[in-house]
């Protein structure tokens, strides 16, 4: 997908990293914003409505990872994809980062071309496949046009990534798919994403569905996840 015209917000407290980014953004064709803190980014989010967040996990004051939180649960914000950036590289680190909200991460230091990578991949999965006839299961409807998803005639709250997963597996029910696969269909083979990735949006999924429809999403031992309506 194109870059033009896309406006990024980078949020970091080290005003280095945060000219390094843009610089790298800029020549890519992407529209620049900077904030050194969660205070100032906020109002440039609701102004801007930036397409991309690039969100240091260690801010003064509020963490990246809360203002990640309260951008989610914000109805008005929750579709913007969140990369968070950290020098933490602890597989529990980046589990609670992927836990928060946020799209991707990646680890200080890096190199403004991988960034550049990870940032379309993550603007391409950001984008709705394309398919746009209403699917009902069970009482939950999935509808592209409004990209809504509705539990029982209420609205279900959902992020875009648990969206898409969720698209994936309506139009593709009753069939196993491994993790690889999943990522390869619903991440576009993006290869800088784990595959434990996987299991944190299909937690995330299974909790926005609630009781009801959980149980749609089955585990498959050994191989990975389906969507079906039979009793596994």
């Amino acid at each position: 997908m194109s870059s033009a015209g896309k406006k990024v917000l980078i949020v970091d407290d080290e005003a280095p990293i945060r000219e390094m980014i843009a610089v790298a953004l800029e020549m890519a064709g992407y529209e620049c914003f900077e904030a050194d803190s969660v205070q100032q980014a906020h109002p440039i989010v609701i102004d801007q409505r930036p397409d991309m967040i690039l969100l240091d996990w260690m801010l003064p004051g509020v963490s990246g990872v809360e203002f990640a939180r309260r951008l989610k649960r914000e109805t008005n914000t929750s579709e913007i994809p969140i990369i968070m950036l950290t020098a933490k590289g602890e597989e529990e680190n980046k589990i609670q980062g992927l836990e928060s909200g946020a799209d991707d991460y990646i680890t200080k230091p890096f190199s403004p071309r991988e960034l550049v990578a990870r940032l379309k991949a993550v603007l391409r999965r950001a984008t709705p496949l394309g398919v746009e006839e209403s699917i009902e299961v069970n009482g939950l409807l999935l509808d592209p046009i409004c990209h809504r998803v509705i539990a029982h005639d209420k609205p279900v709250d959902i992020g875009p990534t648990e969206y898409r997963l969720l698209q994936f597996f309506m139009t593709h029910q009753e069939r196993a798919y491994s993790r690889a696969q999943l990522l390869d269909q619903v991440w576009g083979g993006n290869v800088y994403v784990e595959e434990r990735t996987v299991d944190v949006h299909i937690r995330r999924l299974r909790k926005a569905l609630g009781m009801d429809h959980e149980n749609l999403i089955q585990t498959v031992r050994g191989t990975g996840y389906r969507f079906s309506t039979k009793v596994s």
